[in-house]
């Protein structure tokens, strides 16, 4: 299972602003250049992300992205949803439905994943951050 270099990004851009000031609005060109990034594709991101609802958007000289009010409360889960979807992993070829034992096992195995990131904030991780980013 892999995740595209979108998802990466939004976790790390998520992560940067947070750690950047919640409230003060970061420009695209800035994030673009700390990662790494061309703006246009970060710009796709980011259009993502203001979408999913947990950041927004300022115009204007001192314009940029910025954190929504109660981005504490947001998960790595939400993050990955934002820029992958929500589909399944898992797709059985065969359509066997429900009493596939194959699917069965791995729908299991990806409801533990989604917990597990579902219980990971962006609010812990802060608390957490004690690395230059």
């Amino acid at each position: 299972m892999k995740y595209s270099k979108a998802t990466d990004y939004a976790l790390h851009i998520m992560l940067f602003l947070v750690a950047a000031t919640p409230n003060k609005p970061v420009g695209v060109q800035q994030l673009a250049e700390r990662h790494g990034v061309s703006s246009t594709y970060l710009s796709k991101i980011l259009t993502k992300l203001v979408k999913a609802g947990m950041i927004e958007s300022a115009s204007g000289a001192n314009g940029g992205y910025r954190l929504k009010r109660n981005w504490e409360n947001i998960s790595f889960l939400d993050i990955i949803q934002a820029i992958e979807g929500s589909a399944s992993l898992f797709d059985c070829s065969f359509n066997h439905g429900p009493e596939c034992l194959i699917q069965q096992v791995v729908l299991s195995a990806e409801e533990k994943m989604e917990e597990h990131l579902r219980n990971q904030t962006m609010s812990e991780l802060a608390k957490k951050m004690k690395i230059v980013l």
